[in-house]
């Protein structure tokens, strides 16, 4: 875009949302620049910071106008490129669009602005005697938009689904500025296509999510937590089956293999939770009412204790004692700075083909880049592992490690990203977890609902 072209798209920008939200300075840029994946980070040409969902409509009917490519901006948070701006592209932000709305304390249900961190979310529901079961490392900084655009999981998604399970209605801001109202409020609605289901998980390629209305549940009571340790892959699957038919409070069930689990303790300086180590350790938690949720898991780990299933195994006592055992899945962040620059996979794998996939993997990576690291951990309820390898000098080893985890994906008939998105990161691979029929059908949904191409460009299909 041309100088002055460029003064008239700021010109327009400034008369329609006004000159507080439109930012040319350089530092606001640079902290626009990227979000956390390893994406090259790139200043935008300004930075859109609009109040409301109106201000975003707005702020799309203009960039739409001038045919300037934008990209959404959340929390900033993701780990796929997706919120990283392009050369040459407007980054727009949903920051301030961040109200709570409408609160419905008899139904439970909550409507809310995009720009909501997630955290400030729990907090003011469970003030209020409710509960949202998303549930993120990133809580703190994350956007429920975001949570939204991407089809966030998380550790509970084994009791609560995704957040596409989590989401009632929503609005959207089209790339032409259009409004489309999905604001739905209730469980059962069988009128047609449910159109919200085409900006879940499209990671803002369609349209901006401006506001939803989400599904609560009740505030549990009590949080139980233990730590399990078993032989075998096969043994916290037959764990998990029984887990599952004897608590109906189960909601985590977070899978770390010995390489992982050695490598949180060293980084985090955590001590060794047993006397001996073991294959396979299982962190397990139930949402619940106290007393009952309580003995049930305790009777349920003891009868697993007696069949041989579970080797030995640590009920967190306290509060503070279930952070202690929370710390060996959550040393993940430090991990992945540690092995920087690194391959990070966030795959889903059908649970009979998984224990394979490991090995099989684990034996590629070990024997062509026996001087690196490999760590294996994940989210067995719902299917969803993550792999960690590095650290790599040279980009040609990374994108060899990437071809060889997501062919071998392909061949588990499993998916290259499970819960992180495709973003630009992932979109190369792409054909390894969707046909080209598939895609194909992907971009002509893109061309109907932004045929200017103006709306996060190049992110997950090319």
């Amino acid at each position: 875009m041309h100088a002055q072209d460029m003064d008239a798209l700021h010109l327009a920008l400034v008369e329609t949302l006004g000159e507080d939200c439109v930012s040319v300075d350089t530092s606001v840029a640079d902290a626009h620049a990227g979000d956390w994946s390893d994406a090259p980070r790139m200043r935008p040409r300004m930075t859109l910071l609009p109040r409301t969902p109106e201000d975003v409509a707005r702020a799309l009917r203009v960039l739409a106008q001038h045919r300037q490519a934008v990209v959404v901006q959340g929390g900033l948070t993701g780990l796929a490129g997706g919120a990283t701006p392009q050369a040459g592209e407007v980054a727009l932000s949903l920051a301030r669009v961040n109200a709570i709305e409408s609160f419905d304390r008899i139904g439970g249900t909550l409507t809310v602005q995009a720009g909501l961190p997630l955290e400030q979310l729990q907090t003011f529901v469970e003030e209020e005697g409710w509960f949202f079961p998303l549930d993120l490392g990133a809580r703190g900084t994350c956007q429920i938009g975001g949570n939204a655009a991407t089809n966030a999981g998380g550790n509970r998604v084994i009791r609560f689904g995704t957040m596409r399970d989590l989401i009632l209605g929503l609005e959207v801001a089209l790339p032409d500025g259009t409004v489309l109202s999905m604001m739905n409020r209730v469980t059962k609605n069988t009128t047609g296509v449910d159109l919200k289901q085409l900006f879940i998980g499209s990671e803002g390629t369609l349209g901006v999510i401006t506001r939803l209305v989400l599904k609560l549940e009740p505030m549990p009571s009590a949080a139980n937590t233990a730590l399990c340790a078993v032989a075998s892959f096969d043994d916290a699957a037959r764990l998990l089956k029984s887990l599952r038919a004897r608590l109906a409070s189960l909601s985590s069930f977070e899978l770390m293999w010995q390489d992982f689990m050695s490598a949180a303790m060293d980084i985090a300086h955590l001590k060794a939770p047993f006397g001996d180590a073991y294959p396979v350790y299982v962190l397990v938690e139930t949402l619940g009412e106290a007393d009952d949720d309580r003995l049930a898991l305790e009777r349920s780990l003891e009868q697993m204790l007696e069949e041989g299933i579970v080797q030995d195994v640590i009920i967190a006592q306290t509060i503070e004692h279930a952070k202690q055992l929370w710390a060996y899945r959550e040393a993940v962040g430090e991990l992945l700075s540690k092995l920087k620059p690194h391959a990070a996979f966030d795959i889903g794998i059908p649970m009979e083909r998984m224990e394979r996939f490991v090995e099989a993997v684990r034996t590629s990576l070990a024997a062509r880049f026996p001087q690196q690291t490999h760590l294996f951990f994940g989210h067995l309820g719902d299917g969803n592992l993550h792999v960690l390898s590095g650290p790599y000098a040279a980009a040609s080893d990374l994108l060899e490690v990437e071809e060889r985890v997501y062919a071998t994906v392909k061949e588990a008939q499993g998916c290259i990203s499970a819960e992180h998105g495709i973003g630009v990161i992932k979109a190369p691979f792409l054909h390894y977890s969707r046909s080209e029929p598939e895609i194909e059908l992907m971009r002509k949904l893109k061309t109907l609902l932004d045929p200017t191409g103006i709306l996060n460009a190049g992110r997950v299909t090319k």
